[in-house]
């Protein structure tokens, strides 16, 4: 070595030591906040021991000789696994995002602070029964144990340069009504919208785009309703329209959908069609946003019974990190699932100001003063922000009406008792009846609970609150409450809940569609409801059986044919027919040739079917779009959830005044939307055969911060890309974000035989050995036993041993 270069070589050799010491350290703070999963570890807050059990994926076994003990041990888990995803659920719902993540999240917490959601948690979590509150105070003290017991901070808060907050009781509150954020449309634009569509349109076309239901509808009592006519053309000629409102023929991206929803799948059959000695058998997959790690934390949880204490509650499922209890399950008695309802919880009132003061409306006991709240935004790297919010006494000032009049949002969100902790009790419920009287008082965004027992009873009912409504206003539109007896009168009571027990078919099935008619859908009202075309392929399914096991409703759940496409492909291959002689119409009509009939990553023939109904969608309802602009000119026509049975009806009927002078005939319109999407697709690398289902629907499972990060970091965070089978109108609902968070189907007191699997894993912390596990057996479909397996590490929490 020449002199020369000795200092080179000093240098790098340094630069390597202290990259090396930088990357240990950086180790070894990363693994200090691993959570502990084995090992004896002494606590304040206990009166007895408890025992903490992860089998090979990590679900938590907790055994413990008091409920307030095991609650607390609960508190001490998710917290060690997940406090950085409880912070972000109780920041989302309270607006206090920005405080981690700095101004750029500003945005999101100016929606969500215009519902304070932390000052109506503080007042829900005071008017708890004091159980409750205890449950909530108990919870909360093992949740800041098992924060503080991690040697450094979790992981995320390293990358953020923050340090976490320590958990208020009120905060489990919050989570609960971030689930009302993610299962309600706070926007809620259908309503203001539907108000232009009639200001605007003639009554017959407002009702003919607005109604609730058609052919496809699978309710659990009644039949399809009828859908309306369309409007006549003395009535709406859309030929006469102003030609310079026409939309861009290039507005939409077919891949993209018109009319889908958030949603989850909940079915059951009676004991005498399960082969499980004569317990109910019920299934449920949750669909939401995912995420890593995933929203739920699969639990089981052991300690005495309450009313018993010689017998031991032994109940297995998933609890919601941040929340004290299990939130769909198995007790060994009772097995319970959701999906969301889809009734209408969100109403928008007509405010009258006083004509000499803006700070004052009219109410049905005369002027009262509009209450302004100044919340404080704070973000992590700009000043604070002040946001006036303008209350009434039915909610905050959040939109206008079509004529300019100001709307208040009032959301059962924001009543008191919209959250307690009843649902907690399900865990020792002994029965249907007694499961449906505790679902029936819960303080929870209003769900479709189905639930069986062990003696092979089942039933359906709502969980959650619904409010009671007066004045015979129409609550799809605006309303002015002001008039006497006009708006919501508390909440319904439960004996006026509908409810549906042993129905004479011995199933039960619900997929965010219709349930019900008559006075009980007068109770929920339409939140805009999905197209039944799920319900009624799973409704079919459990039909064509006659016993089932929980293979057979893992097979309903993974069921991707594509039963509702079967008419729009029958139309394609009848506009391919008629089109002119092209390539890429003889590639089309191959395709459609060589496809399964199944949402199958490798069919190009569902992805084609899919985009052309897609684009048929928009260019009939522009029509309708148009036609409001006349009078509003920002008007965008909002998610028509039924738009099927409207748009149908036009194909098969084909009334030329219902179609935009931009097409000759109905013949034209199929013709441009053939076109339309085979050019798309021809313009991409590999043309039409290249363009599969699954390079649309390649799952991304991401983790919130990586985003942020590298992208070599980001590979680390984030789950595999997958393509995966699988669209919103059949039973195995997939799309590259969105799908079922948990899949299971389970009999209760056989819990052995049943099945569950989740995706995006069970821990937070990427090198946890639980990070992503179970991930790839819901990839692939794989049955994986619902009760957690041998335990491989066992910790122990005991109480702190004083000195003398």
């Amino acid at each position: 070595m020449t002199s020369a270069l000795r200092p080179v070589y000093r240098f790098l050799l340094a630069f390597l030591v202290i990259a090396l010491l930088l990357t240990g350290t950086g180790w070894l703070v990363l693994r200090g906040s691993l959570p502990r999963y084995e090992g004896t570890v002494e606590v304040s807050g206990l009166t007895a021991p408890v025992i903490v059990e992860r089998d090979a994926l990590g679900s938590a076994t907790l055994r413990a000789r008091d409920h307030h003990d095991l609650v607390w041990a609960l508190g001490y888990v998710h917290a060690q696994e997940r406090f950085f995803e409880m912070d972000l659920m109780r920041r989302k719902a309270a607006g206090e995002l920005a405080e981690l993540f700095g101004s750029a999240a500003l945005p999101v917490d100016r929606k969500a602070r215009k519902h304070r959601m932390r000052a109506r948690a503080s007042a829900m979590l005071e008017e708890l029964p004091a159980g409750q509150k205890q449950l909530l105070d108990i919870y909360r003290d093992g949740v800041n144990h098992g924060l503080d017991a991690l040697a450094t901070n979790p992981f995320p808060y390293l990358l953020t340069r923050t340090n976490p907050v320590a958990w208020r009781s009120e905060d489990s509150i919050l989570v609960v009504q971030a689930m009302y954020f993610t299962l309600n449309d706070t926007d809620d634009p259908r309503e203001p919208a539907f108000s232009m569509m009639r200001s605007a349109l003639p009554e017959s076309a407002y009702r003919f785009l607005t109604a609730s239901g058609g052919a496809w509808d699978a309710p659990l009592t009644g039949t399809a309703l009828p859908w309306p006519e369309p409007p006549s053309a003395d009535e709406l000629d859309l030929r006469k329209l102003d030609p310079g409102l026409m939309p861009s023929t290039d507005e939409y991206s077919a891949d993209e959908a018109t009319d889908d929803l958030p949603g989850s799948n909940s079915f059951a059959v009676a004991g005498p069609l399960a082969l499980a000695g004569g317990a109910a058998l019920v299934a449920n997959d949750m669909h939401l946003k995912l995420r890593v790690p995933n929203i739920w934390f699969r639990t089981r949880l052991i300690y005495p019974n309450s009313r018993r204490p010689e017998l031991m509650n032994d109940v297995t499922g998933v609890s919601l990190p941040g929340t004290p209890a299990i939130a769909v399950g198995s007790n060994r008695n009772i097995a319970w699932s959701f999906t969301n309802s889809y009734g209408d919880f969100i109403d928008w009132v007509r405010i009258a100001p006083h004509p000499a003061d803006a700070l004052r409306y009219r109410s049905a006991t005369g002027w009262k003063p509009i209450i302004v709240h100044r919340e404080v935004l704070r973000a992590r790297d700009a000043p604070d922000e002040i946001l006036d919010v303008y209350e009434t006494e039915w909610g905050p000032i959040l939109a206008t009406d079509h004529d300019g009049v100001p709307l208040a949002l009032a959301w059962t969100a924001h009543r008191p008792g919209a959250v307690n902790m009843e649902l907690a009790q399900l865990e020792q419920a002994e029965n249907v009846d007694e499961a449906i009287a505790i679902a029936q008082n819960a303080g929870i965004p209003a769900q479709n609970f189905v639930v069986g027992d062990r003696m092979g009873k089942i039933a359906w009912t709502i969980a959650g609150r619904i409010p009671a409504r007066t004045g015979g206003y129409d609550p799809a539109l605006p309303a002015d409450w002001s008039l006497p007896e006009t708006g919501w009168n508390g909440w319904l009571p439960p004996a006026q809940y509908p409810l549906i027990v042993d129905p004479s078919r011995q199933r039960l099935w619900t997929a965010n569609a219709r349930t019900v008619d008559g006075a009980m859908l007068d109770q929920l009202g339409d939140g805009g409801y999905d197209l039944g075309a799920r319900a009624k392929q799973i409704r079919d399914s459990l039909h064509e059986g006659q016993h089932f096991s929980p293979v057979n409703m893992l097979e309903i759940q993974l069921d991707d044919r594509a039963l509702f496409l079967t008419r729009w492909k029958q139309l394609l291959e009848l506009t391919l027919s008629r089109a002119e002689a092209a390539p890429w119409r003889a590639e089309m009509q191959r395709m459609l040739e060589n496809g399964d009939g199944h949402a199958s990553p490798p069919s190009v023939a569902y992805r084609m079917v899919r985009a052309f109904r897609q684009e048929v969608l928009h260019k009939v309802l522009d029509g309708f779009e148009v036609a409001v602009r006349t009078d509003h000119p920002d008007f965008v026509l909002p998610t028509l959830s039924q738009a099927e049975h409207a748009v149908w009806a036009l194909i098969e009927r084909r009334p030329p005044h219902l179609l935009l002078p931009i097409y000759t005939d109905w013949e034209d319109l199929l013709d441009r939307s053939v076109q339309h999407v085979a050019e798309r697709m021809q313009g991409q690398p590999g043309g039409i055969a290249a363009r599969t289902w699954g390079e649309r629907n390649t799952v991304r499972i991401r983790h919130p911060l990586s985003q942020a990060l590298p992208a070599f970091t980001s590979r680390w965070l984030d789950m595999p890309k997958d393509e995966l089978p699988g669209d919103s109108k059949m039973p195995r609902v997939q799309s590259p974000d969105f799908g079922a968070s948990n899949r299971f189907a389970v009999a209760p007191g056989s819990e052995e035989h049943g099945y569950f699997a989740m995706p995006g894993g069970q821990s937070g912390h990427p090198l946890s050995p639980y990070y992503g596990s179970g991930h790839a057996d819901w990839v692939n479909g794989k049955q994986t036993p619902f009760l957690p397996g041998p335990p491989e590490q066992t910790l122990h929490l005991r109480p702190l041993t004083k000195t003398p």
